[in-house]
């Protein structure tokens, strides 16, 4: 089994108008929340193999608040992370080397919000009705900004594919 983390990054601050979106930083609530974030992943002993973070002030930030992990991972910044939509996210894990065991994508909504609904095959509408597993309705209802789910994956990560029945 494999495990893939998926994490939106902690809160950024909007107070230089003059900074580009990519250029945004954490603000304090987002500093603290991705301290809190690192702890609670050493908790529960999740050290990912491979890191693959978006290329904004912001994620790398996150990254930076989570590490250093128990056991070093390789780190890659990616441009393509940048406000990604899930199909190219999922591209990006699709070329993960399939001796990594786990892997952590630190990135941005809309888009890791709709890889997480996608990879857990889950029918928005039908949550947003209160149908499903209470699992699948959070998840539904949002991903905040400091969110991680985890996901436990059986196949290879160039086999990953949408969980959804059609």
């Amino acid at each position: 089994m494999r495990q893939l983390l998926l994490l939106r990054h902690a809160k950024s601050s909007w107070d230089d108008p003059a900074l580009s979106d990519h250029a945004r930083p954490l603000n304090a609530r987002g500093r603290r929340a991705a301290a809190a974030m690192a702890q609670a992943m050493r908790e529960l002993g999740l050290a990912p193999d491979i890191v693959l973070v978006s290329s904004a002030r912001r994620t790398l930030q996150t990254l930076e608040a989570l590490t250093p992990f128990d056991d070093p991972a390789l780190v890659e910044p990616m441009d393509a992370l940048y406000l990604a939509p899930w199909r190219a996210m999922l591209a990006a894990i699709q070329d993960v080397p399939e001796t990594a065991r786990s892997l952590l994508v630190i990135g941005h909504n809309p888009g890791l919000h709709e890889l997480a609904m996608e990879i857990a095959g889950i029918d928005p509408g039908i949550s947003a009705m209160g149908r499903g597993s209470p699992t699948a309705q959070r998840l539904a209802e949002g991903y905040p900004t400091g969110a991680l789910v985890e996901f436990s994956i059986a196949s290879p990560w160039h086999l990953l594919e949408p969980g959804v029945d059609d």
